[in-house]
């Protein structure tokens, strides 16, 4: 079975499927290790983790698809993509499927912001018409080859004009083709309800730390049917954490700070990024011809 068929039979059995995202190469491939079955490539997280930038827009198509082009291969879990707003109009639309497509992905998601868009959490959102959405909806259905990549609808309306119009967005997003929505922010715990209720289509909820949204238990999402779990950015904040307290430690000690429990050994990471793997491939293509000139 495909990636992308394997993705989209867990996003049907709506079982609130929790999906870590991944900023680089040694995340995504400690998200496969630790045992989660899909894994997401963060938008805030790439603009952070390649540009040292905020989501704002400054990742554009060529950073993104590439971007997910590395992850897609460094693990066998499906990936489901961050396409902003498809990186223009609905013929860019059918452009960025393509290439994410291309890239390898299981599933990708556009939203409704007008360019430049920035993070579903921060204050200050505007969308595109909703018919123009729609559209750019129908047209990366229209544009995959594979019908088991999964286009995942968002909209950000909720912050830019209110609940009704987002669930309005919704609707519209299912009838062009949308395989999931993505109704970004709800503001509380009956928000999160009631948009549970409005659709049959599989819903993906961004878990978000600190974010706009409540955060209710992954049992009470599960309850209300949410297909996907979506913890976006947990993994690049712990790791942020992380090193910036070494750096502290290692900049008020001036001294090499023992990291015993704390840290991968070099041994452990090797074998995290497949150095032996590789290793014994070499070997296996190395000259076995004792006359190193010969041709």
């Amino acid at each position: 079975m495909t990636p992308r068929k394997r993705l989209r039979q867990l996003v049907q059995q709506k079982l609130g499927l929790v999906v870590p995202g991944a900023f680089d190469g040694v995340s995504v491939k400690l998200v496969e290790r630790a045992g989660f079955p899909v894994v997401y490539m963060t938008g805030y997280g790439t603009s952070a983790s390649r540009l040292g930038l905020p989501d704002l827009g400054f990742a554009g198509l060529s950073d993104m698809a590439d971007h997910a082009r590395n992850l897609a291969a460094a693990v066998s879990i499906p990936l489901i993509a961050d396409a902003d707003t498809g990186y223009g109009n609905a013929l860019a639309v059918r452009r960025t499927v393509a290439l994410y497509e291309a890239a390898g992905v299981a599933a990708l998601h556009i939203e409704d912001q007008v360019a430049p868009k920035r993070c579903g959490h921060v204050a200050g959102h505007q969308v595109v018409p909703r018919d123009e959405f729609a559209g750019k909806i129908q047209a990366a259905a229209d544009a995959r080859s594979d019908p088991d990549l999964l286009i995942i609808a968002r909209t950000d309306a909720i912050s830019a004009v209110g609940l009704e119009e987002a669930l309005r967005r919704g609707e519209a997003a299912a009838r062009a083709g949308a395989d999931v929505l993505f109704i970004e922010a709800p503001r509380t715990e009956g928000q999160i309800e009631q948009i549970a209720r409005a659709f049959d289509t599989p819903l993906l909820f961004n878990y978000v730390t600190g974010g706009r949204s409540p955060l209710p238990s992954f049992a009470q999402l599960r309850e209300l049917r949410y297909a996907v779990i979506l913890l976006p950015v947990d993994t690049l904040f712990v790791a942020a954490h992380a090193v910036a307290g070494y750096l502290r430690e290692l900049r008020a000690a001036d001294e090499l700070v023992p990291q015993t429990g704390r840290a991968l050994s070099f041994g452990e990471f090797s074998d995290l990024i497949g150095l032996g793997v590789q290793l014994q491939l070499a070997d296996r293509y190395a000259a076995k011809d004792d006359h190193p000139h010969a041709r």
